[in-house]
């Protein structure tokens, strides 16, 4: 096991702290103390009205107001200082330790305030300077949540033997106590003393037979001795002693897990899947991971689908399930029943955005265009206000080239953008519906790069307004060095970008930087997964102004090879390649 960290030290101390009024000493005028040089009497009248009004009138800040007054009458006078320490705990922990340190100074052996002066030390994660208060703590006051703080302190401080001594001095005081003996298992595990630990877990099982956890640490210990089947025998018997105990079904999963038994570990997780107090968050979590590796989702595909369905079974009407059980279905293949699953729950309530526009998506991916369209109106009309719907119809349209209704669609969406960023990506589009529909006409050129303008002043860092600005101002051969700025920035923004290095290597290429332009695209091309025919072509062309005729006419061809969309492009260039030659 791993050693205790520093957030669990904080959280596990933390969890001790209580702190309020009259939960400490209380003045005692009668008791045999030096008495100070200051108004005392008049500073255990304010004491005593401060204590009144916490505990009866339930006026904290009057309450506070008095103690601050009792030690202005007199600075030594410690039960104030006790109780303002309290206040302050929480609030200012840094404060609250010089009011304890104030309070133990007046009074240096009432273990009231020691135990004050620690909770804030701890409470300030000033855990030096905890350690012997907590040691003089034992000696006034043997209080079994001191050992307990003690060895976690001396577990921080990288004092693990130190800590089990302590332990071991508690055993001796108290007898065995779980908590106690549950630190002192996992200290002797951090130190390699595993047949020590194997003792303290063997005996936790022993004292309190029908408890899981105790099953789970002998696990645990027979684990790191590297006794596996002693190891599963102790998980699986915390399942059997309470079946319907997560911690048990989750540890039991995780050690399959590490032994890298995915079989057994989604059976388990099936078991987990099935219970109705296992939260759903932790479900959706699971399931995030399981299917985070595509592999692994292909090779378990029958038990991932199980769990799937089971998720759904159990929360039909959960939007994050319903999502999840129609991408499920959409990564399995069965692209028409995920539409069905999200026509199912076009009436639920509150509606959903995402179920319309993914029917759509779909409809338009089965090559039902008239269906895409039917259920993008419907969408409409019941999220008239939504920006995502218009623009998710003006990207229809622009596919269609239809590009006077897409631009229609844009503008009716910035309408309705609520942010910057999205306003951003929404001048993108109508750029790019504009540079579609210019067919070489200045004028709607000069359209797209204003509304590029637009999209880069609502936000700067818009990668893809970035990337195609810089393209096509490299295309035409104009306003290079910023097209340069541009296409870096994006690349920056989005590392190992393929089509962005590309661009940026274009522009390189259109500012006769061959040898840069070559490097950067040599990167594109080994990041490219898509085979793209304009990377082989931009790359060939940069190996012919180069000189590397033989390499150039390679790429050329690889790209016509690719799908290059106009090869006579490509055969005009190997065709004045040749005649250059000869």
């Amino acid at each position: 096991m791993r050693s205790l960290s520093k957030i669990t030290v904080a959280a596990a101390l933390g969890l001790l702290l209580l702190c309020g009024f009259a939960k400490g000493p209380q003045s005692n005028p009668a008791a045999d103390r030096p008495q100070p040089q200051h108004d005392s009497l008049k500073a255990l009248y304010l004491y005593t009205d401060a204590i009144k009004k916490a505990l009866i009138d339930s006026s904290r800040t009057e309450a506070v107001a008095l103690l601050r007054r009792a030690v202005a009458a007199d600075s030594t006078y410690a039960p104030a200082w006790y109780e303002l320490a309290g206040d302050e705990l929480y609030k200012e922990p840094d404060r609250a330790v010089d009011y304890a340190r104030r309070a133990l100074a007046a009074d240096s052996s009432d273990k009231w305030y020691m135990q004050r002066l620690g909770q804030a030390l701890l409470v300030a994660r000033r855990y030096n300077e905890a350690i012997p208060v907590y040691e003089k703590l034992l000696k006034a006051d043997r209080n079994p949540d001191d050992y307990r703080i003690l060895a976690i302190l001396y577990e921080q401080n990288e004092r693990p033997f130190s800590a089990i001594a302590i332990l071991d001095s508690a055993d001796g005081q108290f007898g065995r106590i779980p908590a106690l003996s549950d630190i002192k298992r996992r200290l002797l595990l951090a130190t390699r003393q595993y047949d020590k630990a194997l003792d303290e877990a063997s005996a936790a099982v022993a004292a309190i037979p029908y408890a899981p956890d105790n099953y789970i640490a002998l696990g645990e210990v027979y684990e790191r001795k590297g006794q596996d089947s002693l190891a599963h025998a102790s998980f699986r018997k915390a399942v059997e002693v309470d079946s319907s105990s997560l911690y048990a079904w989750a540890s039991l999963g995780d050690y399959y897990l590490r032994k890298q038994d995915h079989h057994a570990n989604l059976e388990v997780s099936q078991q987990l899947f099935s219970f109705d107090h296992t939260p759903l968050e932790d479900k959706l979590d699971m399931f995030r991971r399981m299917t985070a590796d595509r592999r692994f989702y292909s090779e378990y595909y029958p038990q991932i689908n199980r769990l799937a369905a089971t998720l759904y079974i159990k929360y039909p009407d959960e939007p994050r399930v319903v999502k999840l059980y129609a991408q499920h279905l959409i990564e399995s293949g069965y692209i028409e029943q995920a539409a069905d699953v999200y026509k199912r729950h076009l009436d639920d309530q509150p509606p959903q955005l995402e179920y319309y526009t993914m029917i759509s998506a779909i409809e338009s991916y089965l090559e039902r265009p008239d269906s895409s369209d039917r259920y993008l109106t419907l969408a409409l009309e019941r999220f008239p206000l939504d920006a995502e719907v218009h623009i998710l119809r003006g990207g229809r349209f622009h596919l269609e080239g239809r590009y006077k209704e897409a631009l229609k669609c844009f503008r009716t969406a910035l309408k309705y953008a609520g942010s910057d960023s999205l306003r951003s990506e929404i001048w993108g589009y109508t750029g790019d519906v504009y540079h579609a529909r210019s067919a070489g006409r200045r004028a709607d050129m000069k359209r797209c790069y204003a509304a590029y303008d637009k999209a880069l002043k609502a936000y700067a860092d818009n990668t893809s307004v970035l990337n195609n600005y810089a393209y096509f101002l490299a295309q035409e051969g104009r306003d290079l060095e910023r097209a340069l700025t541009m296409a870096e920035r994006a690349t920056t923004l989005s590392e190992n970008n393929a089509t962005y290095l590309d661009t940026r290597a274009w522009v390189l290429y259109r500012m006769s930087r061959y040898e840069e332009a070559k490097r950067i695209q040599r990167q594109a091309l080994s990041l490219d997964r898509s085979e793209s025919p304009e990377l082989r072509l931009h790359y060939g062309d940069i190996l012919a102004a180069l000189g590397d005729t033989y390499m150039a006419e390679v790429y050329w061809r690889r790209a016509l090879e690719a799908g290059y969309r106009d090869p006579e492009a490509v055969e005009r260039r190997i065709l004045k390649l040749k005649n250059r030659q000869q």
